[in-house]
């Protein structure tokens, strides 16, 4: 001790005079093998998902067959570094919070936007994202050089395919979604179409929270050489998305088991799903700094 170095003095009252106990002055801690294995997964998963929190971790390890709390988790996380770094918040017109009714079912209300990208070589692409407000999937995630409302239509309609058509869709005021195309398909197939308030964003909370995980987790983390690349890895992060990944309003259940409890032949299509779910992770090559252009653009 650095007391008994200056001073001659015991070691019994060196303890008493900084308030230590002995017992912990002599405490040799020991390494425990499961704690390393465990911080060794958590450090293979942060590797494959950089933009997860030590809470979904937490979840991810659990759904492994891990016990442990989720102090054990932190603490892990933390000493290997793990910490998330936060992105700076753009700073936005202030907006009145409206609370959202939120659907008693799947298929009941979508709710649409549009994020903007951009490729390698600096061409805009537009990405379209449709959401199920009630179970959270990610219906289909719809990317090209220019969308307009025909396009939206034929993008609802192959969906239609395999889940039916909602009952009503949430969208802001874009050109997109105000024209006569979108307006005769909605009337042709008895779906509501409910227009948020311009400026309004946080009429339509669940598709910006949505957008919000898609270009911090994915478009932020990587740089798309070509238009069918963009289209390869967005398909791969929403099979994953929907099949693989927890979210915290529904119990850490992913999308697809919240939404097969409600529907036994989506319970089929949920294990066919993990069956033939490809590899969530985005190779190096393909992964880049965060693009200059990747501003977030609604309607």
């Amino acid at each position: 001790m650095v007391m008994r170095e200056a001073i001659a003095i015991s070691e019994r009252r060196a303890c008493q005079l900084v308030g230590l106990s002995r017992t912990v002055l002599h405490y040799d801690p020991k390494a425990q093998p499961e704690n390393e294995q465990l911080k060794a997964r958590l450090v293979q998963l942060a590797g494959e998902r950089r933009r997860f929190g030590y809470r979904r971790l937490h979840a991810l390890v659990r759904r492994e067959g891990v016990q442990a709390n989720h102090k054990r988790i932190y603490r892990l996380y933390s000493d290997a570094g793990l910490s998330v770094r936060r992105r700076k918040r753009r700073h936005g017109v202030a907006v009145e919070r409206q609370a959202l009714e939120h659907p008693a079912g799947p298929n009941q209300v979508w709710s649409m936007d549009f994020v903007s990208d951009a490729l390698a070589n600096g061409r805009r692409i537009k990405v379209l994202t449709i959401v199920d407000d009630f179970s959270k999937e990610a219906i289909d995630l719809a990317v090209d050089f220019g969308i307009s409302g025909h396009y939206v239509t034929r993008v609802l309609d192959q969906a239609a395919r395999f889940r039916g058509y909602p009952k009503a869709i949430r969208t802001d005021q874009g050109p997109e979604f105000t024209g006569k195309a979108l307006d005769q398909w909605a009337c042709q197939h008895g779906v509501q179409l409910k227009l948020i308030q311009a400026g309004k964003p946080t009429q339509n909370a669940f598709i910006e929270s949505f957008n919000g995980r898609l270009r911090d987790e994915l478009l932020n983390e990587t740089l798309f050489s070509s238009l069918s690349h963009a289209r390869a890895v967005l398909a791969v992060w929403r099979a994953d998305y929907n099949g693989s990944r927890p979210h915290s309003q529904l119990g850490w259940q992913t999308p697809a088991e919240f939404a097969s409890t409600f529907n036994p032949r989506r319970a089929l299509a949920l294990r066919n799903l993990k069956s033939s779910a490809p590899s969530p992770a985005v190779p190096p090559a393909q992964q880049g700094k965060p693009n200059p252009g990747n501003e977030l653009k609604t309607g």
